[in-house]
């Protein structure tokens, strides 16, 4: 496991190997051997999945009100088509689990599985260890988007719950729209002037950001808590938004993989093996901001799970971008519902899941940095 780790944390040009089977050069010569591959990564994808369902059902049952575990199975249970349990629970129990701690439980799930995918997406295209979803500015547009939101229901009194996620998500794509914009040279977009442009751009909005936060007033709490990100409003209606966007979103990315782990080769050699490089950075750009977009805008600023996710997942199953992509959705889901069980249990008030996910993976991120200093240097 740790020599897979060295062998892509060894690499000068900072891209992640995949194997020639990644790339489909070779698959022919090696059938018995993929076939058993497959296999094995596959009953791994039931495994997870199968390990998924239980922990959301499973999550469903912690909170200020106790519930049995099975009382919290015949209600979800009894929400399917075509089964019908008899109700041993009261009204206010059904009403507990389907609106308050289901629509939570699915959106952690949910957001999740777009920045995990995200940031395999941005590592795969920027051939780079350490990027993630909030590389070229999402992040940074988000918050202005959502602090400019939190200030103006001052104006427009009422509407707070619906502008805000609205003006982050639309802050998110903007930012990235300069950045793009600002890297393009000619036909192409050169990696490192996009990196360089979203850094440059996303200090610039942070600026702003803390202008905005200091003339907020009694705004000043939301935004602040906004920013550390949270579950604890989640509704259906943010679910049956981001869920289909994220879903689409990551299902196109997926039709990529194979792109993804060409290019890892080197930008030269995917041409050369009919990779259209520009196309497929625009189209992958666009798939993963957009669906980091739409989970950033209803809960606000998680960091690191678009980090250390891909990474573990390369640790497990290896680089091959067609196990990847789909690894890093299962395994973000799990990581991000357990982390919003901790969140709401270890102390006695809520946490934002911010900080669980910083405690988790700023140490993670600092091995990783660590490990490649010593390979490097």
């Amino acid at each position: 496991m740790d020599g897979q780790l060295r062998s892509w944390l060894s690499n000068p040009s900072g891209s992640m190997m995949v194997s020639s089977e990644a790339t489909g050069i070779k698959e022919k010569h090696n059938s018995p051997t993929l076939a058993v591959k497959w296999r094995s990564r596959l009953i791994s994808m039931g495994i997870l999945l199968s390990g998924l369902l239980l922990l959301a059902a499973f999550a469903t049952t912690i909170g200020s009100v106790k519930i049995p575990l099975g009382t919290t199975f015949g209600i979800l249970l009894d929400k399917l088509p075509f089964i019908n349990i008899d109700q041993t629970w009261s009204d206010s129990t059904a009403t507990i689990i389907s609106q308050i701690r289901l629509p939570r439980v699915i959106l952690a799930g949910v957001v999740g599985i777009a920045l995990s995918v995200a940031g395999a997406t941005y590592q795969g295209l920027f051939r780079n260890p350490l990027a993630d979803p909030y590389l070229i500015g999402v992040a940074q547009g988000a918050a202005l988007g959502a602090a400019v939101g939190f200030v103006i229901p001052t104006v427009f009194p009422g509407l707070e719950f619906s502008i805000v996620p609205i003006f982050a998500a639309l802050g998110a794509l903007i930012t990235v729209l300069i950045v793009y914009t600002l890297a393009r040279v000619g036909a192409a977009i050169p990696v490192t002037t996009l990196i360089l442009a979203g850094v440059a751009v996303g200090s610039l909005l942070m600026a702003l950001v803390s202008y905005v936060i200091t003339i907020s007033g009694d705004k000043i709490q939301g935004i602040v808590f906004w920013m550390m990100g949270s579950f604890s409003l989640s509704q259906w209606s943010e679910v049956q938004i981001a869920l289909p966007v994220v879903i689409a979103g990551s299902a196109f990315i997926f039709l990529f993989a194979r792109s993804l782990n060409i290019i890892q080769l080197g930008e030269d050699q995917a041409k050369q093996l009919g990779v259209d490089v520009e196309k497929l950075k625009l189209l992958l750009l666009t798939a993963a901001t957009l669906i980091t977009a739409a989970a950033v805008s209803f809960v606000g600023i998680i960091g690191f799970v678009g980090i250390i996710i891909p990474h573990a997942v390369r640790l497990i199953w290896g680089a091959d971008y067609r196990f990847l992509l789909p690894f890093s959705a299962l395994v973000g889901a799990i990581f991000l519902i357990t982390a919003d069980i901790i969140s709401r249990t270890i102390a006695p008030s809520e946490i934002p899941i911010g900080i669980i996910t910083a405690l988790c993976g700023a140490p993670f991120f600092l091995y990783l940095l660590r490990k490649r200093t010593q390979v490097l240097f």
